[in-house]
């Protein structure tokens, strides 16, 4: 790969590079929305330069190794970005926004590739994103040639990849593959516990060494059956591995060396940060800021040399391959969990989906055992809807996308509001007559005293409004909620 750029192309790559410093400003900009109209205007700018600098290209007779170059990852770098601009606008299940998740998925078969350990049930996942990613691609009708051309070449490749990994994991046989998956799984525990700030999840390594000894022993009843059975040499480095992790804690030797340190400092730091982020990315995460994730991670992945942190030889490999591939699996993760729902209408999907969640829960809990339990939640979805102008969530003067998702979760609400006043009516009248019938039974020769039920709900008091308030603020609703 050339680091240099191609006289030719300088004009073009300092087209380019200012293009992406306007990314970067909108990316840093948290006080404002991103407009998918001014995204998408780059957007046709870079596919612009993209033709051109095809156009001067040679078809034929390039040198080794010319390309990719410098422009080639200025490239790669701007199309990371307006991916997840895309997808931070809403427009996660349009072509251009794939090309993020992409990239995750080709890093990750890369690292499943080059590791050599892996299951069906590391595959499997990948293989319907991959499928996702095609329907979507296949089905936008607005994508141009030169983005239909790059997003099918990635495409292409990562279905080769994973036809790699799926021929090499179906040739062994199934009562092998049963023992890597125990085996695997294991593994990942004793890392787990390694990289864990949980000092007493240590005491599972006893645990642990009674796991792979059971495990070794099925092992070597499988290989007595027949000589070089397929897959031993695999099974066999598993469990040296998973035997030098167990031994290593158990001695207390250091598990990375002095001269990782650095590097597993950092690994550490940003798989923290990542599993947080895994919990609270619905009130802090802007989708964009997985970039900058992206290119430590990245980075970090480029100072291995042959696979391995400085010298082969050098104590702790595992547990840093353990953690860089941890961080590329919860970027995938974050990428994947993202909502179809512009940022601007993020604050109000997120409190249409607590107001669903804790409906939800009264539903499971039995329902009601009072009308006014719901006016809280009838209260702030009224305001939710009253938002609405001609059935359209507005920001701006705007038409923000995701419209569809919220009146969908709009609707839901209102309905299991309708349903737990139904249920509550069903139940207080059961309850009604079982005591008339008691009382009658009970008390002959008096009249039972008649009782009005007024299921209309009431109207609000003084502390109703309060506890509103307090509600509100619970499901996160604040003068605030435009922040980002």
């Amino acid at each position: 790969m050339h680091t240099t750029v191609p006289p030719l192309e300088k004009a073009i790559y300092d087209e380019l590079t200012a293009i992406r410093q306007r990314l970067s400003l909108i990316k840093r900009d948290h006080k404002t929305y991103m407009n998918s109209k001014s995204i998408g205007e780059i957007y046709d700018q870079v596919l612009s330069k993209v033709k051109e600098l095809r156009a001067i290209r040679p078809t034929e007779g390039a040198a080794e190794g010319e390309y990719p170059n410098k422009v080639d990852i200025l490239v790669d770098e701007i199309f990371q970005l307006l991916s997840l601009c895309f997808v931070t606008c809403g427009l996660k299940n349009t072509a251009p926004a794939t090309y993020a998740s992409l990239s995750t998925v080709q890093r990750l078969l890369e690292h499943l590739n080059e590791n050599e350990i892996f299951t069906h049930q590391d595959l499997d996942p990948i293989r319907d994103r991959l499928d996702e990613i095609a329907k979507i691609i296949n089905s936008d009708e607005t994508t141009s040639s030169e983005e239909l051309s790059l997003l099918k070449s990635k495409l292409e490749q990562s279905y080769r990849e994973y036809r790699v990994l799926e021929d090499k994991i179906n040739k062994l046989p199934k009562n092998v593959q049963k023992i890597m998956d125990r085996l695997i799984t294991l593994k990942y525990r004793i890392l787990e516990v390694i990289t864990s700030d949980d000092a007493a999840n240590r005491d599972d390594l006893k645990v642990f060494s009674n796991q792979l000894e059971q495990i070794q022993l099925a092992c070597e009843l499988e290989f007595s059956k027949e000589d070089h059975p397929k897959g031993e040499g695999v099974l066999k480095g598993l469990i040296d591995d998973c035997h030098y992790l167990i031994q290593d804690m158990k001695i207390g030797e250091d598990m990375v060396s002095p001269e990782l340190a650095d590097i597993y400092n950092q690994l550490e730091k940003l798989k923290s940060t990542l599993e947080n982020l895994l919990v609270t990315r619905r009130w802090v995460l802007r989708t964009t800021d997985i970039f900058n994730y992206q290119r430590t991670l990245n980075q970090i992945d480029k100072l291995r040399v042959d696979g391995y942190f400085g010298k082969k030889e050098l104590r702790g490999q595992a547990v840093l391959l353990y953690l860089l591939r941890r961080c590329y699996a919860i970027i995938y993760k974050l990428l994947e969990s993202s909502e179809p729902v512009s940022e601007s209408l993020q604050p109000l999907h997120n409190q249409l989906t607590t107001v669903r969640r804790c409906l939800l829960d009264l539903k499971r809990m039995g329902g009601i055992s009072s009308i006014r339990e719901l006016y809280p939640y009838q209260m702030k979805l009224a305001s939710v809807d009253n938002m609405r102008e001609d059935g359209k969530f507005m920001i701006d003067g705007q038409i923000p996308e995701g419209q569809g998702t919220l009146n969908a979760l709009l609707a839901e609400c209102f309905d299991i509001v309708h349903e737990l006043k139904i249920e509550f009516y069903e139940k207080d009248e059961n309850e009604r007559k079982d005591d008339e019938t008691k009382f009658q039974a009970n008390v002959i020769g008096t009249k039972a005293q008649e009782t009005n039920y007024d299921y209309n709900i009431m109207e609000p008091d003084s502390n109703e409004e309060d506890n509103l308030a307090v509600f509100n603020e619970s499901i996160g609703e604040s003068e605030t909620d435009g922040d980002l």
